[in-house]
């Protein structure tokens, strides 16, 4: 980095992450786009509106979620999302992009996901945030991994079926992952 781009930083910035995970694509899709499967990995709150110009929201509404707007939604292959403003975003004039590629691989069984994030300012208040959305993702992507590869087989024989009274979701024992 030049000095004049250190002092500047009116620039964005973004960051990509790959995970391989030995899923069909359908199943990623699921565990990407299902609010039910999104809250296992997130461990918070999830609605979707699952189709383009729909609402991609993680968290609670009003306390730190992320909400966004559904940009692209090509099932099994490729889901873009537009961040809103929100409270817990600085100030910017640059759209927050979330870019999910997913990829068979037909040779032995895997799915390549690559997230492609971009528009976040260089700006110095965005410092903190940029590092939260990019760390948030790399260990949601490794949590996806894991919930998809290594499912809780071994409660399903024993869950209730009792859906969360909380949310009306329906027992773990009932995903098929």
């Amino acid at each position: 980095m030049t000095d004049a781009r250190k002092s500047d930083r009116s620039g964005t910035r973004g960051y990509a992450h790959l995970v391989e995970v030995k899923a069909p694509p359908g199943r990623v899709w699921r565990a990407l786009t299902d609010p039910a499967l999104i809250r296992i990995w997130s461990g918070g709150e999830a609605e979707i509106v699952p189709r383009k110009g729909g609402v991609y929201r993680l968290g609670r509404r009003g306390a730190g979620s992320r909400e966004a707007h559904i940009d692209v939604f090509d099932p099994n292959r490729r889901l873009r999302l537009i961040y809103l403003a929100g409270d817990d975003f600085p100030p910017s004039t640059s759209a927050v992009v979330d870019d999910f590629l997913l990829d068979a691989r037909r040779t032995d069984g895997m799915t390549s996901v690559r997230l492609l994030g971009s528009g976040i300012p260089e700006a110095a208040v965005w410092d903190q945030t940029y590092a939260k959305i990019r760390m948030g993702w790399e260990r949601w992507l490794a949590r996806i991994k894991v919930t998809l590869e290594n499912p809780p087989k071994t409660y399903r024989a024993h869950a209730k079926r009792v859906a969360s009274p909380a949310s009306g979701d329906p027992p773990l024992a009932d995903f098929d992952f």
